[in-house]
C-alpha cells in the first residue's frame, strides 16, 4: 500500500510539472496585410517575449499564435475556430477593422473565452452586435468607440481654437472610405459636429479605399474643394495617406487644416515632402518617449527587435494590451473566464499610450478601456502631440502650407 501510494505520488508530480510547463495560448487574430496588424501582431510578441523573459506567468510561458483574417469577416470567424478548436487558445487578442470583427462575436459568443480587443472603432456595428451585460461581459475593449473618438476630438478643436486664437473653424468635410469604419466615422463627425446648436457646418463624401482596390479621389477632393472647407479630414487606411495627397496637390486643394485619420500609417511616411503639417488623429507618437517612461521602453524594445520605427499606434496599444492580459491572468491565478473577468475589472496600467488603462462601462458594454485619442501633426518629419495640451510635445502649424 505504501509503495502504491508512492506511487500516485510520483504520477502526481509529473503531472503537476507537465502542467506547469504546459505554454498559456493565446489566440491573435489581425489584418496582416495591413500596416497595423503588421505591427500590432509585433509589438504583441514582443511583450510575450519581455514577459517570458521575466518568468512568464504562473509558472507557465505565454505562446502567441496569430492568424491572418484578411480584413474580411468570414476568414476572421474561421480564425476563431481554428484557435479555439485545433491550437486550443485560452484567450482571444487582437483585431483592427470593425467589418472583421463583427465577423468574430458569434464564435466569440461560442466559445465563452476571454477577449482583449484592440480594435474595432465602430459602435453601429460591433458593439451593437456584441450587446449590454452580462452577454458581452467577456469582451474587453481598449480602442475607443467611434462616439468616444468623436467626443475627444470635439473637446479638443473647441481646446485649440480657445488656446490659438488665429486657428478659427466653421466648415469641416469629411472624406470617408465606404466600409464600416468609415460610415461609422462619418455617422459620428455629423452627430458631434454637425448636430442642432453646432458652431460647424459639415459635409462629406465617401471613396472607395486603396486597401480594398480603390485609390481614385478626385470625385471626393474635387467635391470638398467645392465645399472651401476649413478642415478637411479623411477617414481611411495607410495605403490611401500619399496617393491622396498626390491628388490634392495637383488640384491645388489647401484647406486651412488637412488632416488624415487613419488607424496607421505608412512605414517613412514623415520622410515624404507631402506629409509636412498634415494633421493626425491618434494615440501615441514616438514624441512621447520624452514625456514617458512606459513610451520610451515600449519604442526601444520594439526598434531594436525589427530594426524599424513603429508607424501606428496599434503597436504600443497591442504592446500594452498583452501586459494588461497577462496581469489579469496573474492576479486570476487562472485563465477561467469567470475568475479572469473578474481579476481584469481592476486593472490599472500604465501604458506605453501616456494613457492609465482602467475599464469601466462604456454606452452598451461593460468593460472600454481607453476613451479618446490625441491631435498630432507631422512636423519636420515627426510626429508632434498638440492636444491634449499637458501632453504637448510641439505647438501648431496653421495654416497648412499652400502647394508649390
Amino acid at each position: 500500500m505504501k509503495k502504491f501510494l508512492l506511487v500516485l505520488a510520483a504520477l502526481a508530480l509529473v503531472a503537476g510539472g507537465t502542467f506547469a510547463q504546459g505554454t498559456i495560448k493565446i489566440g491573435g487574430i489581425w489584418t496582416l496585410a495591413d500596416i497595423t496588424g503588421k505591427q500590432g501582431s509585433a509589438a504583441a510578441q514582443l511583450a510575450v517575449e519581455e514577459i517570458n523573459k521575466a518568468g512568464g506567468v504562473l509558472g507557465r510561458q505565454l505562446e502567441l499564435i496569430v492568424v491572418d483574417d484578411e480584413g474580411k469577416a468570414d476568414k476572421a470567424a474561421a480564425a476563431v475556430e481554428k484557435l479555439a478548436t485545433v491550437d486550443k487558445v485560452e484567450a482571444f487578442f487582437g483585431g483592427m477593422a470593425s467589418g472583421a470583427e463583427l465577423g468574430k462575436i458569434p464564435a466569440f459568443k461560442k466559445y465563452g473565452k476571454v477577449v482583449m480587443s484592440t480594435g474595432a472603432a465602430s459602435s453601429a456595428v460591433v458593439e451593437k452586435a456584441l450587446g449590454p451585460s452580462p452577454d458581452s461581459d467577456f469582451y474587453f475593449h481598449l480602442h475607443p468607440w467611434d462616439y468616444n473618438q468623436g467626443a475627444s476630438y470635439a473637446d479638443g478643436w473647441a481646446a485649440i481654437q480657445k488656446q490659438y486664437s488665429k486657428i478659427k473653424i466653421t466648415k469641416i468635410f469629411l472624406a470617408y472610405e465606404e466600409g464600416a469604419f468609415g460610415k461609422s466615422s462619418w455617422d459620428a463627425q455629423k452627430l458631434l459636429f454637425g448636430g442642432p446648436g453646432s458652431p460647424y457646418i459639415v459635409d462629406g463624401a465617401p471613396f472607395k479605399s486603396a486597401a480594398f482596390g480603390g485609390g481614385d479621389y478626385t470625385s471626393v477632393l474635387e467635391t470638398a474643394k467645392a465645399f472651401k472647407p476649413d478642415l478637411f479630414l479623411w477617414a481611411g487606411y495607410d495605403a490611401d495617406a500619399l496617393p491622396m495627397l498626390e491628388q490634392a496637390k495637383a488640384m491645388k486643394f489647401t484647406p486651412g487644416i488637412y488632416l488624415g485619420a487613419p488607424p496607421g500609417w505608412p512605414i517613412g511616411f514623415g520622410s515624404s515632402k507631402l506629409s509636412k503639417n498634415v494633421m493626425l488623429y491618434g494615440m501615441w507618437s514616438p514624441a512621447m518617449n520624452d514625456t514617458s517612461a512606459a513610451s520610451k521602453k515600449f519604442y526601444d524594445g520594439y526598434v531594436k527587435k525589427y530594426r524599424e520605427e513603429p508607424a501606428t499606434y496599434f503597436a504600443p496599444l497591442a504592446y500594452s494590451a498583452m501586459y494588461v492580459l497577462a496581469e489579469g491572468i496573474k492576479a486570476a491565478g487562472t485563465t477561467d473566464a469567470p475568475a479572469l473577468i473578474k481579476a481584469l475589472e481592476a486593472t490599472k496600467y500604465a501604458s506605453a499610450l501616456g494613457e492609465v488603462i482602467t475599464f469601466k462601462p462604456s454606452n452598451l458594454i461593460k468593460h472600454q478601456g481607453i476613451t479618446r485619442q490625441k491631435i498630432l501633426q507631422w512636423q519636420d518629419g515627426f510626429q508632434e502631440v498638440i492636444w491634449p495640451f499637458e501632453a504637448k510635445t510641439s505647438e501648431p502649424v496653421y495654416p497648412f502650407p499652400a502647394w508649390k
